[in-house]
């Protein structure tokens, strides 16, 4: 269409020049009209003017007669021009409204990063390597909400000056909790801060995504690359409320090196470095509860049979082994993380194997296809190949004494184990993928397993 456009206005220009060129021979060649042949027939005039006045007077009559065609060809050529320019303007509308786009075809939308902060002056670590992996200020303004009025780690956030947003929460007040809570007070209002922070981030800022990180978390070199890539998975997909950049069983040793690349849908939410959307949080907010939000949010009736999409590898490593938790799980299991150091390119890889209908097809099939073999037969060092091997339990008791054996993570938050999938936790142990699962035909979890 737009080469005959093009084509259009070049052959009207061109006609233009030649009807021009044409007019001016037949102007040239024209017999004169009765006023000339009355004035040529008066030989008094014809005498005296003589023979240059009569050059001259052909001349003008030529002048005049061209001058007025002139005048309408441009016309017709002002018309010619008019068209061709809103044929350009049309291309370049055309050309505009299309979302430029990056080397994976995704739009460039803006995903900010929100930093949960309080006491922590360690939290320049956090900022170092979210600042140090960006590759773009505008797709990824980093937003620090700062809770506690700690006037030292203000001080470290304030020194990055224009390369991030610092909020302060306005609340610090202390928080009216039960007798038996007391000691959770940090709890409550960690979840106060989280309520206000997101609400910033949403209603004040008015972005449609955001990642929550926490001032104790280092981030892998392909931190944003993983997130861009999920985030139009996690918003077309009403099966998935989250992406998360953590593995609760990511222990060097328990995840396979050579696949940084692989991901997994999982029931379990991991937190940690996690990725939700606006419309989430229109659904939460109303109901957020007072404290213990993450354990809150993986209540049945806050996940509702959702799942969130989780890697192989951590793309965050948590280094704040001192906080409210005071250090639950944390040298036993959660400073061992392997933290992932090569760069994937998420965006440019094919990932609809993560659609749930896809997805749960090649998982049954992996996991119960795989030879079913126990604890012993693991140990004896009698298997040969990497598997997979699937080891079964049945029972909330038998998980938690066949995930103590292999070394990951043994509890149960409302019946779904950490990082699992329709009940199964993945793991490599000694080189070889191994599949805590319960038996064929798994349809729910029991919450009262928790």
């Amino acid at each position: 269409m737009l080469r005959k456009r093009s084509s259009l206005i070049i052959c009207g220009a061109f006609v233009f020049v030649a009807w021009n060129v044409i007019l001016l021979f037949v102007l040239l060649g024209r017999p004169p009209s009765k006023v000339e042949l009355e004035r040529q027939a008066a030989p008094e005039e014809k005498a005296r003017r003589g023979k240059f006045g009569n050059i001259v007077s052909e001349v003008m009559r030529v002048a005049n007669a061209f001058e007025a065609e002139l005048e309408s060809q441009k016309k017709i050529l002002l018309k010619i021009q008019s068209h061709r320019s809103l044929w350009e303007n049309n291309k370049a509308g055309v050309t505009a409204a299309k979302p430029k786009q990056n080397a994976g075809g995704l739009a460039p939308v803006v995903i900010p990063i929100l930093v949960i902060a309080c006491n922590r002056v360690s939290v320049k670590r956090c900022l170092d390597k979210l600042i140090e992996f960006r590759q773009s200020a505008e797709l990824h303004p980093i937003i620090v909400s700062q809770d506690c009025g700690h006037e030292e780690t203000a001080g470290v956030i304030a020194s990055y000056g224009s390369q991030l947003t610092h909020i302060k929460q306005p609340d610090l007040s202390d928080i009216s909790v039960p007798a038996q809570h007391k000691k959770f007070q940090g709890y409550y209002k960690i979840s106060r801060h989280y309520r206000w922070a997101l609400n910033q981030v949403f209603n004040t800022f008015s972005y449609s995504s955001v990642v929550v990180v926490e001032d104790d978390l280092e981030v892998a070199p392909d931190f944003y690359e993983y997130f861009r890539a999920l985030q139009p998975i996690l918003n077309s997909d009403p099966t998935l409320w989250c992406a998360s950049a953590w593995n609760d069983n990511g222990r060097e040793g328990y995840v396979d090196p050579g696949k940084a690349s692989l991901l997994y849908r999982t029931d379990f939410f991991p937190g940690l470095g996690w990725m939700l959307t606006k419309d989430l949080w229109v659904e939460l907010e109303p109901k957020w509860p007072a404290s213990f939000w993450d354990d809150w949010m993986r209540h049945p009736d806050q996940r509702k049979d959702r799942s969130c999409i989780r890697p192989e590898i951590s793309r965050t490593l948590t280094f704040g082994r001192k906080g409210v938790s005071l250090g639950q799980f944390y040298d036993k299991y959660l400073r061992f993380i392997k933290l992932n150091t090569e760069n994937v390119p998420f965006t440019k890889m094919d990932l609809s194997y993560l659609d749930k209908k896809k997805y749960d097809v090649n998982f049954d099939k992996e996991v119960y296809d795989a030879l079913v073999v126990t604890v012993e037969d693991l140990q004896s060092g009698k298997l040969s190949g990497p598997g997979p091997f699937r080891v079964q339990y049945s029972s909330p008791d038998s998980f938690k004494s066949l995930a103590r054996n292999f070394g990951v993570m043994d509890d149960l938050k409302s019946g779904v184990p950490r990082a699992g999938y329709r009940g199964v936790v993945s793991f490599l142990l000694h080189g070889k993928r191994i599949y805590l699962a319960p038996p064929a035909g798994w349809t729910q979890y029991d919450p009262s397993w928790s």
